[in-house]
């Protein structure tokens, strides 16, 4: 491959240099000829350090990432190399892309040459004057501070309820009834209910009727709500489950 003679320039980036190694020596970008482009790119950045020019480490970073792509080429399956070739080639694509819309932007606005001014002081009330609804500044309230106030943990008051609340055992329920019915004594459901003197109280006892319905410890006779409790005697026959 004959050296290059022409002058180095200066290029924004390695992707920006393979585009002009693919435009100069026309090669079809969507089919890279990867040794050919290997190369050229190697030998450019070679005469770039002869030069004594500044070559960061994306230059050679791309230069090492070309002579793999070249290195899994030469092996018999390729698939890698065509991924990789992929991977390049749509780069490539979108950074010429990029460049193209970047110089359609620049011809029209005359350039992106920036000038700048002294500022202008503005003399104006900084005093909000505008009237809004109440529930609307509450609204717009809720919605800006919103998402703070839910990451914060529940107040402490929140729990004191929770806390001082009396634990009703639904096992100590069971054993209380069955006591009570031991001595061939009866009571009726919404009475036994009746005598609760909490929400918890009343869904222990509730349950404690379930579970002693369940182990057939107890007996039910009446139909609807209104039916009575009794303790199952033990001459009774248990029929066996199915």
């Amino acid at each position: 491959m004959e050296k290059p003679l022409y002058k180095t320039e200066v290029f924004e980036g390695p992707l920006d240099l393979l585009l002009f190694l693919i435009s100069k020596h026309k090669l079809n970008i969507n089919d890279i000829p990867i040794f050919d482009l290997v190369e050229q790119y190697t030998a450019y950045v070679r005469q770039m350090q002869e030069e004594d020019l500044d070559v960061s480490s994306e230059f050679l970073e791309m230069a090492a990432r070309l002579v793999y792509i070249k290195t899994v080429s030469l092996l018999p399956v390729q698939s890698e190399a065509e991924e990789l070739k992929k991977e390049l080639t749509g780069e490539l694509i979108e950074y010429r892309d990029c460049k193209l819309a970047a110089k359609k932007l620049s011809d029209r606005t005359g350039g992106f040459d920036l000038t700048t001014r002294r500022p202008m002081v503005l003399l104006r009330d900084p005093t909000y004057d505008r009237i809004h609804d109440s529930a609307d500044i509450l609204k717009a309230y809720l919605q800006a501070a919103g998402k703070n106030f839910r990451r914060l943990p529940p107040p402490i008051d929140s729990f004191r309820r929770i806390v001082a609340a009396k634990i009703i055992s639904v096992g100590e329920k069971m054993k209380e009834l069955a006591v009570f019915l031991a001595g061939g004594k009866s009571v009726r459901f919404q009475t036994y209910l009746n005598y609760s003197r909490s929400r918890s109280d009343l869904v222990a006892r509730f349950l404690a009727v379930l579970e002693l319905c369940k182990s057939k410890q107890i007996t039910v006779n009446g139909a609807g709500a209104d039916f009575t409790i009794c303790a199952r005697r033990e001459k009774e026959a248990v029929p066996d489950a199915q």
